[in-house]
């Protein structure tokens, strides 16, 4: 069952299997000092405890590792963020309380059970009880999994109701109308290529030699050469299982927005016509000729939508009006800090003054609007 359990598709699964193997998760042994926990933070009713920040450090210093960053400057970095860390998990249990308090427990038990649910389905279980004795003979606690989807959600779901839905649907239709006229190329359709490559790989070659090969297929291609057969033949680049993709698909990379190509690319195809190919162009991993297949103009909506202009509405104010509705969570609060930690995290959790990013650091965009659907209207 171990190969499915490496597959679970959520973030939480990789936090817990941290959250275990942290110290605090060990028992301590003969000799090992004892450390007692303490209180970093007073939030209303509930408190922030040391063993919790070390958890949570740990973890971050686990993610920094896994995006290649050296431990020991994983640790330096997250000990230089820490105040930022304390004031993330303050804000968090504001929204947590705030959830409770909207009475939004139930509805977010749901989700937390649907979730649970699809990833049994996924990965091939029949019982939620079957997946949960697999997790726990992976050394992966159930229900430290649950509650870290509880939190998440609920604050998810505070955020989207509180200030996602006001400022979808807030707006008058006049006021909806009036941002799209003002704002009309946000909803300009970008134009679009179809394009293919060549692809040669630096890979155990000299780059006066792969340069000097890529060379003189350029110079195939434009005279008279057909792309397809000259990328069957010769495009190195390669799918997960290490085979030549050209050999199966000609070297066809797709139709792509020209706002999702990296500005290199932009560049090298900017005035190449369809049918057309591109200079040689120098990657990090080798050298690329591009040709483009085809090309779709940029082009105005075809009519207004008004829940499209909404989102975008949305979209554009939500990270102030995140920032102001947490300020406004701390400014009706009791925060008490421990004193170490008054001089650090303080500041960052003001409510008198601009509000910092690292305050707003538990303000993730909700699960239900990242992709722009409408938020559930109250």
């Amino acid at each position: 069952m171990k190969s499915k359990l490496f597959t679970f598709a959520w973030t939480a699964i990789a936090a817990a299997v941290l959250l275990l193997a942290s110290p605090s998760a060990v028992p301590a042994q003969e000799g090992d000092p004892v450390v007692i926990d303490s209180v970093v933070a007073q939030v209303n009713g509930d408190v922030l405890m040391l063993s919790m920040l070390k958890r949570e450090t740990k973890d971050a210093i686990e993610s920094f590792k896994q995006q290649g960053v050296a431990e020991q400057k994983a640790i330096e970095e997250v000990t230089r963020r820490q105040p930022e860390l304390i004031a993330s998990l303050v804000n968090e249990l504001l929204l947590v309380q705030k959830g409770k308090e909207l009475n939004l427990t139930e509805d977010v038990e749901t989700e937390v059970n649907r979730e649970m649910l699809r990833v049994m389905q996924s990965q091939g279980f029949k019982t939620i009880a079957e997946m949960e004795e697999a997790m726990r003979r992976e050394g992966i606690d159930p229900a430290t999994i649950r509650s870290t989807l509880r939190t998440q959600y609920m604050k998810n779901a505070v955020l989207s109701r509180e200030v996602d839905a006001k400022l979808f649907y807030g707006p008058s239709t006049e006021e909806v109308k009036k941002y799209y006229e003002q704002h009309r190329d946000k909803f300009r359709k970008p134009e679009t290529v179809t394009l293919s490559e060549i692809f040669l790989s630096l890979a155990g070659k000299s780059e006066a030699e792969v340069r000097a090969r890529a060379t003189q297929l350029l110079t195939q291609l434009r005279g008279g050469g057909d792309f397809k057969t000259l990328a069957a033949a010769n495009s190195e680049r390669l799918d997960q299982n290490g085979n030549r993709v050209a050999t199966q698909n000609n070297g066809v990379v797709g139709t792509i927005s020209l706002t999702d190509l990296k500005p290199e690319f932009v560049t090298a195809i900017k005035n190449v016509p369809a049918g057309g190919v591109t200079d040689v162009i120098r990657t990090d991993e080798g050298f690329q000729i591009l040709r483009v297949d085809a090309r779709t103009a940029a082009s105005d909506s075809k009519a207004f939508d008004e829940n499209q202009v909404r989102e975008a509405i949305t979209i554009e104010r939500r990270e102030k009006e995140r920032e102001a509705y947490l300020k406004n969570l701390r400014k009706d609060a009791y925060i008490r800090l421990a004193k170490e930690y008054e001089a650090t995290v303080g500041p960052l959790l003001a409510t008198d003054g601009p509000s910092t990013k690292a305050a707003n650091a538990t303000a993730t965009p909700a699960t239900n609007n990242s992709k722009g659907n409408k938020p559930e209207k109250q």
